[in-house]
């Protein structure tokens, strides 16, 4: 798998127009840091996103809604430094853009030059439409998100499936039309009903990455630590757990504890070696500066 993803090409806004163009399926996940990221280029993932997700996945808050721009830049910048081949997308957090168009500019420039993302994330319809085009104007791809957007939970009755009724699902439509008129070049659907999303896909000319949206998005998108089984949060109901990583890796370092507090590690096999005449000649000289009898010569004597 690892030699199959190293020889997909780079993914460019061009080539995931014309996977929708040709009917390919379109694999987005999360990646928060490094590693992360060098784990989604070796899959051969065709987009990464730096989710503001990571408030909760990886920095402990309760949700998106405190990340800063500090936080997600560093995340974002250490993601660029393990992908080559994936678009990268970062999510702009909470109060970073909403403002006005130059706030909004401001931060997605931010972004771009501190951590060289392909392309910047924002969430809603209504005035985030407005936003989008005046950072798409300002030379900036922008990815919108419609549906249930976390970082207005709290105004949308929670974490709940939005588009529920007819009404509903045309106020969504409506969002999502008004970001593909802003220019913005793929849009996000989550925990949208599939009857809905369905309606809408044919009337949509931009890829379409579903999360909760079923099956027949252009795309999906899951967060690295929901699909790997690692994060101990609630799991939404779109989650397929590819992996249970997270008791593994708890029995991995209660192991080495273990191993530490009976000392079982390290063996002699995990150290360096120093040769024989050199091991002696510092105990003679450490004994010299203490003003002691080398350690080495008091055991012969002994």
């Amino acid at each position: 798998m690892a030699a199959a993803a190293a020889s997909r090409p780079r993914t460019t806004f061009a080539s995931l127009a014309a996977q929708k163009a040709n009917g390919e399926p379109i694999a987005m996940v999360t990646a928060y840091d490094y590693p992360s990221a060098q784990i989604a280029e070796a899959a051969g993932v065709d987009i990464v996103l730096v989710g503001d997700s990571a408030a909760m996945t990886v920095l402990g808050y309760d949700s998106t809604v405190p990340v800063t721009i500090e936080e997600m830049l560093m995340l974002t910048a250490a993601v660029r430094r393990g992908l080559a081949t994936p678009l990268l997308v970062a999510d702009l957090p909470f109060g970073s853009y909403e403002g006005s168009d130059e706030q909004a500019v401001a931060t997605a420039q931010r972004f771009v030059k501190t951590t060289g993302c392909d392309a910047v994330k924002i969430e809603r319809g209504g005035s985030s439409a407005d936003r989008a085009r005046a950072i798409i104007a300002a030379g900036i791809p922008v990815m919108g998100h419609v549906g249930l957007t976390p970082q207005t939970a709290a105004t949308l009755g929670g974490y709940r499936m939005q588009g529920r009724t007819a009404d509903e699902a045309i106020a969504v439509f409506d969002d999502a039309l008004a970001l593909q008129a802003a220019g913005c070049f793929s849009i996000v659907f989550e925990a949208i009903p599939t009857a809905a999303t369905d309606a809408m896909m044919p009337r949509l000319d931009v890829p379409v990455i579903g999360i909760g949206a079923g099956p027949n998005t252009d795309g999906q998108v899951l967060v690295f630590h929901d699909l790997l089984g690692i994060y101990d949060g609630r799991a939404a109901r779109f989650v397929k757990r590819y992996a249970e990583l997270r008791e593994p890796m708890i029995e991995a370092v209660a192991a080495y504890a273990d191993d530490v507090r009976e000392h079982r590690y390290p063996e002699p096999r995990h150290g360096y070696a120093m040769a024989a005449a050199e091991a002696s000649r510092l105990e003679a000289l450490l004994a010299e500066r203490d003003g002691r009898p080398p350690i080495g010569i008091v055991r012969e004597r002994a």
